[in-house]
């Protein structure tokens, strides 16, 4: 099947970060797509071997170089009838977090429909864990007005239970991962190809966020643990992290944290990093989808909305994905996950530390995998999606 993806970057990161994962595990499994997007800038990192060339098929200039994928101008598709009148829609329109795809294109939809041959238009939802997502996912929408009326689009929701649409999850993922870096010394290797000095014993940490994270909290803890313990490895990813780091450390220089700052990196070579950290915080739904799945101890900075809905979404979370743990485990991880995203105060050091995560051992990682291990019971969601779209539903 061909499929249209279409994509309005937000944050950076986020959105496209969900559809070029989303498009490269369907093109992984035999499909053709092609993701339209308004902002490609990203793609020069987070996808490096792409190169925008002219594609003589469509007569337009696409990213290529994955198999299985061209991606397209948003601005071609809004004057598709003047830079390449003869596009056909794709069997499948994907439109990710309610974008609303361009007139022109839609309109293209409407000749596939008037020709017997319509379609799948699919909105991708947002990831939540509450509770609405099973009574949506799958519903049906007909349009009533505008370019696309007559035409009927479906409700897609990511999820962690088996009433949803499940989670992105490339094929045999956790296999190749631990084949790959499942010992300590293939870790250490990878991290010192990066450039960070650890030696065995060391702990590290990443720091993926939002600029309202509280880093210098937690870097204050961190730096009067040195102390007594390991050498620990703070890993900043550019952007947010960095900065929030640069300011920590002009303020503390003779502090004995090792702080790291990280170049952009593909989005495959930052998935591989979240397996070889001792503790991952990450922000937005991409990175933490692939932090469940790297089972390690984890730390989310979900989304702000103005409206705080987000402080829902993050209870919703902590209630589903740590339902089983020990009583003390759960309040002291959630705790601290309400203080990194602003909903609570920052943990006391002496009578909340941070819940051990610098052993393998941990509870807090043996529980995480625990978790994880539920959640790969359950049918990924571009396996789940090819099937939603081989029936008109």
């Amino acid at each position: 099947m061909l499929w249209d993806v279409f994509c309005r970057v937000i944050d950076n990161f986020g959105d496209i970060g969900v559809c070029w994962r989303l498009a490269a595990d369907l093109a992984g499994r035999g499909q053709a797509v092609r993701l339209w997007v308004d902002d490609a800038s990203t793609l020069r990192w987070m996808a490096p071997h792409l190169h925008w060339t002219r594609d003589d098929e469509l007569g337009l200039v696409c990213g290529q170089g994955h198999d299985g994928i061209r991606v397209c101008r948003w601005d071609d598709a809004v004057h598709l009838d003047a830079r390449c009148p003869g596009l056909r829609a794709g069997d499948v329109v994907i439109e990710a977090f309610g974008c609303d795809p361009p007139d022109a294109f839609v309109a293209r939809m409407q000749t596939r429909a008037t020709e017997g041959q319509a379609s799948q238009w699919v909105n991708l939802e947002y990831l939540s864990a509450e509770d609405y997502v099973e009574r949506s996912h799958g519903l049906a929408s007909p349009v009533f007005s505008g370019v696309g009326a007559g035409l009927r689009k479906r409700f897609f929701y990511p999820g962690f239970t088996r009433a949803t649409g499940g989670l992105l999850r490339e094929p045999g993922l956790l296999a190749a991962r631990t084949a790959e870096l499942g010992t300590l010394q293939q870790r250490l290797g990878y991290l010192r190809a990066l450039g960070i000095p650890v030696q065995e014993g060391d702990t590290t940490l990443l720091v993926f966020c939002y600029e309202s994270a509280p880093f210098a909290g937690l870097a204050d803890l961190l730096s009067r643990q040195q102390a007594t313990q390991p050498a620990t490895h703070v890993l900043l990813t550019a952007g947010p992290a960095a900065r929030l780091g640069s300011l920590w450390a002009q303020a503390h220089p003779r502090s004995g944290l090792r702080l790291h700052t990280l170049p952009y990196l593909a989005q495959d070579a930052f998935d591989r990093l979240l397996w070889c950290c001792d503790l991952n915080l990450v922000r937005g739904e991409d990175s933490a989808v692939q932090a469940l799945w790297a089972g390690r101890p984890h730390i989310w900075q979900i989304y702000e909305q103005d409206d705080g809905v987000h402080a829902g979404k993050l209870e919703a979370f902590m209630a589903r994905w740590m339902r089983a743990w020990p009583g003390e485990l759960r309040s002291g991880v959630e705790a601290w996950w309400r203080a990194w995203n602003g909903l609570g105060p920052m943990p006391d050091a002496l009578t909340s530390p941070l819940p051990d995560w610098q052993t393998a051992s941990s509870a807090w990682r043996a529980w995480s995998e625990k978790s994880r291990a539920e959640l790969l019971d359950q049918t990924d969601l571009a396996s789940q999606l090819i099937t939603f779209v081989s029936s008109s539903g």
